[in-house]
Protein backbone atom coordinates (compact mmCIF):
# COMPACT_ATOMS: atom_id res chain seq x y z
CA UNK A 1 0.00 0.00 0.00
CA UNK A 2 1.36 3.48 -0.85
CA UNK A 3 2.71 5.59 1.98
CA UNK A 4 -0.01 8.02 3.11
CA UNK A 5 2.08 10.28 5.32
CA UNK A 6 0.85 11.20 8.78
CA UNK A 7 -2.40 12.23 10.36
CA UNK A 8 -2.77 15.77 11.71
CA UNK A 9 -3.07 14.17 15.13
CA UNK A 10 0.67 13.60 14.80
CA UNK A 11 1.57 16.92 13.15
CA UNK A 12 3.64 19.44 15.02
CA UNK A 13 1.41 21.79 17.00
CA UNK A 14 2.34 24.83 14.90
CA UNK A 15 2.03 23.22 11.43
CA UNK A 16 -0.38 25.38 9.35
CA UNK A 17 -3.43 23.29 8.63
CA UNK A 18 -6.53 25.37 7.89
CA UNK A 19 -7.28 29.00 6.99
CA UNK A 20 -10.34 30.19 8.87
CA UNK A 21 -11.91 33.56 9.78
CA UNK A 22 -9.10 35.54 8.24
CA UNK A 23 -6.15 33.69 9.74
CA UNK A 24 -4.30 30.38 9.47
CA UNK A 25 -4.85 27.78 12.17
CA UNK A 26 -2.27 25.18 13.16
CA UNK A 27 -2.72 21.44 13.52
CA UNK A 28 -2.84 21.85 17.27
CA UNK A 29 -6.11 23.80 16.96
CA UNK A 30 -7.66 21.04 14.89
CA UNK A 31 -6.44 18.40 17.33
CA UNK A 32 -8.01 20.26 20.24
CA UNK A 33 -11.31 20.74 18.39
CA UNK A 34 -11.34 17.05 17.46
CA UNK A 35 -10.89 16.10 21.11
CA UNK A 36 -13.78 18.39 22.05
CA UNK A 37 -16.27 16.85 19.62
CA UNK A 38 -19.00 15.10 21.61
CA UNK A 39 -19.45 11.69 20.01
CA UNK A 40 -21.64 9.16 21.80
CA UNK A 41 -22.82 6.73 19.13
CA UNK A 42 -20.95 4.36 16.81
CA UNK A 43 -22.03 6.34 13.70
CA UNK A 44 -21.66 10.03 12.90
CA UNK A 45 -23.53 12.20 10.40
CA UNK A 46 -21.11 15.06 9.72
CA UNK A 47 -23.06 18.06 8.35
CA UNK A 48 -20.38 20.68 8.98
CA UNK A 49 -19.94 23.12 6.08
CA UNK A 50 -16.94 24.84 7.70
CA UNK A 51 -14.09 22.59 6.61
CA UNK A 52 -12.13 23.05 9.83
CA UNK A 53 -15.16 21.84 11.79
CA UNK A 54 -15.76 19.00 9.32
CA UNK A 55 -12.17 17.81 9.64
CA UNK A 56 -12.29 18.03 13.43
CA UNK A 57 -15.38 15.79 13.54
CA UNK A 58 -13.92 13.42 10.94
CA UNK A 59 -10.64 13.14 12.86
CA UNK A 60 -12.55 12.51 16.08
CA UNK A 61 -14.63 9.80 14.41
CA UNK A 62 -11.62 8.07 12.87
CA UNK A 63 -9.55 8.16 16.04
CA UNK A 64 -12.39 6.58 18.05
CA UNK A 65 -13.40 4.01 15.38
CA UNK A 66 -16.75 5.58 14.56
CA UNK A 67 -18.20 5.37 11.06
CA UNK A 68 -18.91 8.64 9.24
CA UNK A 69 -22.15 8.60 7.26
CA UNK A 70 -22.31 10.89 4.23
CA UNK A 71 -25.93 11.53 3.18
CA UNK A 72 -26.52 12.33 -0.49
CA UNK A 73 -27.53 15.86 0.60
CA UNK A 74 -28.17 17.79 3.80
CA UNK A 75 -31.89 17.35 3.16
CA UNK A 76 -31.39 13.57 3.22
CA UNK A 77 -29.79 13.59 6.69
CA UNK A 78 -33.05 12.73 8.47
CA UNK A 79 -33.59 9.78 6.15
CA UNK A 80 -30.01 8.64 6.82
CA UNK A 81 -30.59 8.72 10.58
CA UNK A 82 -33.86 6.81 10.17
CA UNK A 83 -32.06 4.18 8.09
CA UNK A 84 -29.06 3.63 10.36
CA UNK A 85 -30.57 4.18 13.80
CA UNK A 86 -28.74 5.92 16.63
CA UNK A 87 -26.26 8.46 15.23
CA UNK A 88 -24.46 11.58 16.31
CA UNK A 89 -25.56 14.39 14.00
CA UNK A 90 -23.18 17.36 14.16
CA UNK A 91 -23.10 20.67 12.31
CA UNK A 92 -20.97 23.81 12.62
CA UNK A 93 -22.91 25.09 15.65
CA UNK A 94 -22.47 21.81 17.50
CA UNK A 95 -18.70 21.92 17.06
CA UNK A 96 -18.49 25.60 18.02
CA UNK A 97 -20.63 24.91 21.09
CA UNK A 98 -18.31 22.30 22.58
CA UNK A 99 -16.93 24.02 25.67
CA UNK A 100 -14.76 21.34 27.21
CA UNK A 101 -11.07 22.05 27.66
CA UNK A 102 -9.71 18.70 26.53
CA UNK A 103 -6.01 18.90 25.78
CA UNK A 104 -6.24 16.63 22.76
CA UNK A 105 -5.52 13.12 23.92
CA UNK A 106 -6.93 11.07 21.05
CA UNK A 107 -7.32 7.28 21.30
CA UNK A 108 -5.57 6.06 18.14
CA UNK A 109 -6.33 4.78 14.67
CA UNK A 110 -8.93 2.20 13.58
CA UNK A 111 -8.25 -1.27 12.21
CA UNK A 112 -7.41 -1.48 8.50
CA UNK A 113 -10.72 -3.27 7.77
CA UNK A 114 -12.81 -0.79 9.78
CA UNK A 115 -15.70 0.82 7.84
CA UNK A 116 -14.56 4.41 8.13
CA UNK A 117 -17.06 6.03 5.76
CA UNK A 118 -20.37 5.12 4.16
CA UNK A 119 -21.08 7.30 1.13
CA UNK A 120 -24.34 7.55 -0.76
CA UNK A 121 -24.84 8.11 -4.48
CA UNK A 122 -26.19 11.53 -5.42
CA UNK A 123 -29.57 10.32 -6.67
CA UNK A 124 -29.04 11.84 -10.13
CA UNK A 125 -30.23 8.58 -11.70
CA UNK A 126 -32.56 7.33 -9.00
CA UNK A 127 -32.66 6.44 -5.29
CA UNK A 128 -29.36 6.97 -3.38
CA UNK A 129 -27.42 3.77 -2.67
CA UNK A 130 -24.96 3.25 0.20
CA UNK A 131 -21.30 2.25 -0.35
CA UNK A 132 -18.89 1.32 2.45
CA UNK A 133 -15.25 2.46 2.53
CA UNK A 134 -12.68 0.77 4.72
CA UNK A 135 -9.92 2.66 6.47
CA UNK A 136 -7.27 0.90 4.38
CA UNK A 137 -8.99 1.68 1.06
CA UNK A 138 -9.27 5.38 1.94
CA UNK A 139 -5.58 5.50 2.83
CA UNK A 140 -4.65 3.89 -0.51
CA UNK A 141 -6.76 6.09 -2.78
CA UNK A 142 -5.77 9.25 -0.90
CA UNK A 143 -2.09 8.45 -1.41
CA UNK A 144 -2.68 8.03 -5.14
CA UNK A 145 -4.70 11.25 -5.39
CA UNK A 146 -1.95 13.12 -3.55
CA UNK A 147 0.79 11.68 -5.75
CA UNK A 148 -0.86 12.70 -9.03
CA UNK A 149 -1.44 16.25 -7.77
CA UNK A 150 2.09 16.63 -6.44
CA UNK A 151 3.44 15.40 -9.78
CA UNK A 152 1.92 18.57 -11.32
CA UNK A 153 3.84 20.82 -8.89
CA UNK A 154 7.43 21.96 -8.94
CA UNK A 155 9.68 19.77 -6.77
CA UNK A 156 10.30 22.65 -4.37
CA UNK A 157 6.73 23.96 -4.42
CA UNK A 158 6.10 23.45 -0.73
CA UNK A 159 2.89 22.48 1.01
CA UNK A 160 -0.20 22.75 -1.25
CA UNK A 161 -3.23 24.74 -0.05
CA UNK A 162 -6.67 23.57 -1.19
CA UNK A 163 -9.65 25.80 -1.92
CA UNK A 164 -12.74 23.72 -2.67
CA UNK A 165 -16.15 24.63 -4.06
CA UNK A 166 -17.62 21.15 -3.47
CA UNK A 167 -19.22 20.01 -0.19
CA UNK A 168 -17.16 17.74 2.03
CA UNK A 169 -20.16 15.39 2.33
CA UNK A 170 -19.98 14.41 -1.34
CA UNK A 171 -17.50 11.56 -1.93
CA UNK A 172 -15.44 13.72 -4.30
CA UNK A 173 -15.35 16.46 -1.67
CA UNK A 174 -14.53 13.95 1.06
CA UNK A 175 -11.61 12.56 -0.93
CA UNK A 176 -10.09 15.86 -2.03
CA UNK A 177 -11.13 18.34 0.67
CA UNK A 178 -11.27 15.92 3.61
CA UNK A 179 -8.79 13.10 3.25
CA UNK A 180 -5.99 14.99 1.47
CA UNK A 181 -5.56 17.32 4.47
CA UNK A 182 -5.99 14.54 7.03
CA UNK A 183 -3.79 11.94 5.40
CA UNK A 184 -1.51 13.53 2.83
CA UNK A 185 -0.09 16.74 4.27
CA UNK A 186 -2.20 19.28 2.36
CA UNK A 187 -3.59 22.42 4.01
CA UNK A 188 -7.08 23.78 3.29
CA UNK A 189 -9.19 26.92 3.31
CA UNK A 190 -12.11 26.39 5.68
CA UNK A 191 -14.61 28.23 3.51
CA UNK A 192 -16.99 26.89 0.88
CA UNK A 193 -16.90 29.56 -1.87
CA UNK A 194 -19.41 29.24 -4.70
CA UNK A 195 -19.45 32.49 -6.70
CA UNK A 196 -16.47 33.67 -8.79
CA UNK A 197 -15.62 36.63 -6.54
CA UNK A 198 -15.73 34.40 -3.45
CA UNK A 199 -13.52 31.78 -5.09
CA UNK A 200 -10.99 34.45 -6.08
CA UNK A 201 -11.02 35.91 -2.55
CA UNK A 202 -10.49 32.51 -0.92
CA UNK A 203 -7.60 31.70 -3.26
CA UNK A 204 -5.97 35.05 -2.47
CA UNK A 205 -6.09 34.29 1.26
CA UNK A 206 -3.89 31.19 1.10
CA UNK A 207 -0.25 30.91 -0.01
CA UNK A 208 1.06 29.19 -3.13
CA UNK A 209 1.02 26.53 -4.35
CA UNK A 210 -2.79 26.67 -4.61
CA UNK A 211 -5.04 23.77 -5.63
CA UNK A 212 -8.61 24.54 -6.70
CA UNK A 213 -11.00 21.60 -6.27
CA UNK A 214 -14.15 22.31 -8.25
CA UNK A 215 -16.67 21.19 -10.91
CA UNK A 216 -17.44 22.02 -14.56
CA UNK A 217 -20.38 24.18 -13.42
CA UNK A 218 -18.11 26.38 -11.27
CA UNK A 219 -15.44 26.51 -13.97
CA UNK A 220 -17.97 27.69 -16.51
CA UNK A 221 -19.09 30.40 -14.10
CA UNK A 222 -15.48 31.49 -13.55
CA UNK A 223 -14.82 31.69 -17.29
CA UNK A 224 -18.00 33.67 -17.97
CA UNK A 225 -17.32 36.10 -15.12
CA UNK A 226 -14.09 37.46 -16.60
CA UNK A 227 -12.62 37.50 -13.09
CA UNK A 228 -8.88 37.35 -12.45
CA UNK A 229 -7.58 34.65 -10.11
CA UNK A 230 -4.30 34.57 -8.21
CA UNK A 231 -1.88 31.91 -9.50
CA UNK A 232 -3.43 28.44 -9.21
CA UNK A 233 -0.93 25.62 -9.64
CA UNK A 234 -3.48 22.83 -10.18
CA UNK A 235 -7.20 22.93 -10.90
CA UNK A 236 -9.08 19.69 -10.28
CA UNK A 237 -12.46 18.96 -11.84
CA UNK A 238 -14.88 16.06 -11.40
CA UNK A 239 -18.60 15.09 -11.10
CA UNK A 240 -19.35 15.68 -14.82
CA UNK A 241 -17.44 15.48 -18.11
CA UNK A 242 -15.39 18.50 -19.12
CA UNK A 243 -14.77 19.25 -22.78
CA UNK A 244 -11.27 19.67 -24.16
CA UNK A 245 -12.13 23.22 -25.27
CA UNK A 246 -13.27 24.17 -21.76
CA UNK A 247 -10.14 22.65 -20.23
CA UNK A 248 -7.94 24.60 -22.65
CA UNK A 249 -9.82 27.81 -21.82
CA UNK A 250 -9.31 27.23 -18.08
CA UNK A 251 -5.59 26.57 -18.48
CA UNK A 252 -5.11 29.57 -20.75
CA UNK A 253 -7.19 32.03 -18.73
CA UNK A 254 -5.93 31.12 -15.28
CA UNK A 255 -2.41 29.91 -16.03
CA UNK A 256 -3.11 26.59 -14.35
CA UNK A 257 -2.85 22.90 -15.12
CA UNK A 258 -6.28 21.27 -15.18
CA UNK A 259 -6.49 17.71 -13.91
CA UNK A 260 -9.78 15.88 -14.37
CA UNK A 261 -10.52 12.97 -12.03
CA UNK A 262 -12.65 9.94 -12.82
CA UNK A 263 -14.37 7.86 -10.19
CA UNK A 264 -17.63 7.20 -8.42
CA UNK A 265 -19.10 6.77 -4.98
CA UNK A 266 -18.71 3.04 -5.54
CA UNK A 267 -14.99 3.13 -6.37
CA UNK A 268 -13.59 6.53 -5.30
CA UNK A 269 -11.23 8.20 -7.80
CA UNK A 270 -9.30 5.67 -9.87
CA UNK A 271 -8.17 7.55 -12.99
CA UNK A 272 -7.10 11.02 -14.16
CA UNK A 273 -6.33 12.91 -17.35
CA UNK A 274 -5.08 16.32 -18.38
CA UNK A 275 -8.18 17.09 -20.43
CA UNK A 276 -6.64 19.99 -22.35
CA UNK A 277 -4.13 17.66 -24.01
CA UNK A 278 -5.51 14.11 -23.79
CA UNK A 279 -8.85 12.40 -24.29
CA UNK A 280 -8.07 9.01 -22.74
CA UNK A 281 -8.01 8.37 -19.00
CA UNK A 282 -4.98 7.05 -17.10
CA UNK A 283 -6.01 4.52 -14.45
CA UNK A 284 -4.09 4.41 -11.18
CA UNK A 285 -1.46 1.67 -10.74
CA UNK A 286 -3.12 -1.61 -9.79
CA UNK A 287 -6.51 -0.79 -11.33
CA UNK A 288 -7.94 -3.51 -13.57
CA UNK A 289 -10.96 -2.87 -15.81
CA UNK A 290 -13.09 -5.65 -17.31
CA UNK A 291 -16.38 -5.61 -19.23
CA UNK A 292 -19.50 -6.66 -17.34
CA UNK A 293 -23.15 -7.04 -18.25
CA UNK A 294 -23.97 -3.47 -19.28
CA UNK A 295 -21.25 -2.13 -16.98
CA UNK A 296 -17.53 -2.13 -16.27
CA UNK A 297 -15.99 -4.13 -13.42
CA UNK A 298 -13.31 -2.20 -11.51
CA UNK A 299 -10.77 -4.15 -9.46
CA UNK A 300 -7.88 -2.85 -7.37
CA UNK A 301 -5.86 -4.10 -4.37
CA UNK A 302 -7.74 -1.70 -2.07
CA UNK A 303 -11.23 -2.73 -3.24
CA UNK A 304 -13.18 -5.70 -1.89
CA UNK A 305 -13.46 -7.59 -5.16
CA UNK A 306 -14.70 -6.33 -8.52
CA UNK A 307 -16.98 -3.30 -8.23
CA UNK A 308 -19.64 -2.78 -10.95
CA UNK A 309 -19.39 0.70 -12.46
CA UNK A 310 -22.40 2.01 -14.36
CA UNK A 311 -20.16 3.50 -17.07
CA UNK A 312 -19.26 1.44 -20.13
CA UNK A 313 -15.54 1.95 -20.83
CA UNK A 314 -13.45 1.15 -23.90
CA UNK A 315 -10.02 0.00 -22.70
CA UNK A 316 -7.02 0.28 -25.01
CA UNK A 317 -4.03 -2.05 -25.22
CA UNK A 318 -2.01 0.37 -23.10
CA UNK A 319 -4.59 0.19 -20.30
CA UNK A 320 -5.92 3.69 -20.85
CA UNK A 321 -9.64 4.06 -21.49
CA UNK A 322 -12.35 6.26 -22.94
CA UNK A 323 -15.95 6.48 -21.79
CA UNK A 324 -18.57 5.04 -24.13
CA UNK A 325 -21.46 6.07 -21.87
CA UNK A 326 -23.49 5.11 -18.83
CA UNK A 327 -25.84 2.15 -18.99
CA UNK A 328 -28.54 4.50 -17.70
CA UNK A 329 -27.56 7.07 -20.35
CA UNK A 330 -28.47 5.03 -23.44
CA UNK A 331 -32.14 5.28 -24.35
CA UNK A 332 -34.38 3.52 -26.85
CA UNK A 333 -37.09 5.43 -28.69
CA UNK A 334 -39.15 3.59 -31.31
CA UNK A 335 -36.39 1.00 -31.74
CA UNK A 336 -33.61 3.56 -32.12
CA UNK A 337 -30.84 4.19 -29.57
CA UNK A 338 -29.10 7.38 -28.49
CA UNK A 339 -27.10 8.80 -25.60
CA UNK A 340 -28.78 11.31 -23.29
CA UNK A 341 -25.38 12.91 -22.66
CA UNK A 342 -24.83 13.40 -26.39
CA UNK A 343 -28.31 14.85 -26.85
CA UNK A 344 -27.69 17.20 -23.93
CA UNK A 345 -24.35 18.25 -25.42
CA UNK A 346 -25.99 19.06 -28.77
CA UNK A 347 -28.63 21.28 -27.16
CA UNK A 348 -26.13 22.95 -24.83
CA UNK A 349 -24.03 23.84 -27.89
CA UNK A 350 -26.81 25.84 -29.54
CA UNK A 351 -26.36 29.60 -29.63
CA UNK A 352 -28.21 31.27 -26.78
CA UNK A 353 -28.36 28.15 -24.59
CA UNK A 354 -26.73 28.55 -21.16
CA UNK A 355 -27.57 25.13 -19.65
CA UNK A 356 -29.51 22.03 -20.63
CA UNK A 357 -30.58 18.55 -19.58
CA UNK A 358 -32.16 15.83 -21.71
CA UNK A 359 -33.93 13.00 -19.88
CA UNK A 360 -36.39 10.24 -20.60
CA UNK A 361 -39.49 10.41 -18.38
CA UNK A 362 -40.83 7.20 -16.87
CA UNK A 363 -44.29 7.43 -18.46
CA UNK A 364 -44.96 6.96 -22.20
CA UNK A 365 -46.88 9.50 -24.25
CA UNK A 366 -50.40 8.99 -25.61
CA UNK A 367 -49.04 6.70 -28.33
CA UNK A 368 -47.22 4.51 -25.83
CA UNK A 369 -43.76 5.84 -26.75
CA UNK A 370 -41.24 6.93 -24.09
CA UNK A 371 -39.86 10.02 -25.79
CA UNK A 372 -37.06 12.20 -24.51
CA UNK A 373 -37.71 15.61 -22.98
CA UNK A 374 -35.44 18.59 -22.39
CA UNK A 375 -35.09 21.29 -19.79
CA UNK A 376 -33.21 24.26 -21.24
CA UNK A 377 -31.94 27.56 -19.84
CA UNK A 378 -32.02 29.94 -22.81
CA UNK A 379 -33.11 33.49 -21.94
CA UNK A 380 -34.99 35.17 -24.76
CA UNK A 381 -35.26 31.98 -26.84
CA UNK A 382 -38.37 29.97 -27.66
CA UNK A 383 -38.80 26.16 -27.88
CA UNK A 384 -39.81 26.21 -31.55
CA UNK A 385 -36.64 28.01 -32.60
CA UNK A 386 -34.44 25.62 -30.62
CA UNK A 387 -36.15 22.57 -32.10
CA UNK A 388 -35.69 23.95 -35.61
CA UNK A 389 -31.99 24.43 -34.89
CA UNK A 390 -31.76 20.80 -33.77
CA UNK A 391 -33.60 19.19 -36.70
CA UNK A 392 -30.66 19.09 -39.14
CA UNK A 393 -28.49 17.14 -36.69
CA UNK A 394 -30.96 14.83 -34.89
CA UNK A 395 -33.09 11.87 -35.85
CA UNK A 396 -36.72 12.99 -35.46
CA UNK A 397 -37.24 10.28 -32.83
CA UNK A 398 -34.88 12.14 -30.50
CA UNK A 399 -36.21 15.67 -30.89
CA UNK A 400 -37.18 16.51 -27.28
CA UNK A 401 -40.94 16.57 -26.73
CA UNK A 402 -41.46 18.59 -24.78
CA UNK A 403 -38.56 21.03 -24.82
CA UNK A 404 -39.18 23.31 -21.87
CA UNK A 405 -37.37 26.59 -21.25
CA UNK A 406 -36.77 27.26 -17.55
CA UNK A 407 -34.97 29.96 -15.58
CA UNK A 408 -32.45 27.54 -14.00
CA UNK A 409 -31.79 23.84 -13.62
CA UNK A 410 -32.00 22.31 -10.12
CA UNK A 411 -28.30 21.50 -9.83
CA UNK A 412 -27.02 20.43 -6.43
CA UNK A 413 -23.81 21.54 -4.73
CA UNK A 414 -21.62 19.49 -7.09
CA UNK A 415 -23.49 20.45 -10.24
CA UNK A 416 -25.54 17.28 -10.63
CA UNK A 417 -29.29 17.25 -11.16
CA UNK A 418 -31.25 14.71 -9.09
CA UNK A 419 -33.63 12.87 -11.37
CA UNK A 420 -36.53 13.46 -9.01
CA UNK A 421 -35.98 17.24 -9.19
CA UNK A 422 -35.71 17.17 -12.99
CA UNK A 423 -38.97 15.23 -13.29
CA UNK A 424 -40.67 17.62 -10.86
CA UNK A 425 -39.56 20.64 -12.87
CA UNK A 426 -40.60 19.00 -16.11
CA UNK A 427 -44.03 18.21 -14.65
CA UNK A 428 -44.50 21.82 -13.59
CA UNK A 429 -43.72 23.25 -17.03
CA UNK A 430 -44.65 20.55 -19.53
CA UNK A 431 -47.75 21.07 -21.69
CA UNK A 432 -51.00 20.05 -20.00
CA UNK A 433 -53.05 17.12 -21.38
CA UNK A 434 -54.67 18.21 -24.63
CA UNK A 435 -52.12 20.98 -25.17
CA UNK A 436 -49.84 20.19 -28.15
CA UNK A 437 -46.06 20.17 -27.94
CA UNK A 438 -44.19 22.66 -30.11
CA UNK A 439 -44.05 21.45 -33.75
Amino acid sequence: MPDTGILPLRFEEDTPFTFRAGRPLAAGALRRDAARARLRHPQVVNLCTDRHAFLAVLAAALSSARTTLLPSSAAAAAETVATYGSCDVLDDDDVAGCATTAAGGMPGLPREDFTAVIGHTSGSTGRPVAHRKTWSSLQATTALNAAVIRACLAPDAGRPWIVATVPSQHMYGMELAGLLPLLAGFAIHAGHPLFPADIAAALSQVPAPRVLVTTPVHLRSLLQSGITLPPVAVTISATAPLSSDSAQDVESRFGTRLLEMFGSTETCVFATRRTATESAWNPYPGVCLAPGEGCTLVSAPWLDGAVPLQDVLAVGEDGRFTVVGRNTDLVDVAGKRASLADLTRRIAGLQGVEDALVLQPDEPDGLGVRRVAALVVAPGMDPTGLLEALRPTLDPAFLPRPLVIVEALPRNAVGKIPRSEALRLLGEHAPRPGQPDPP
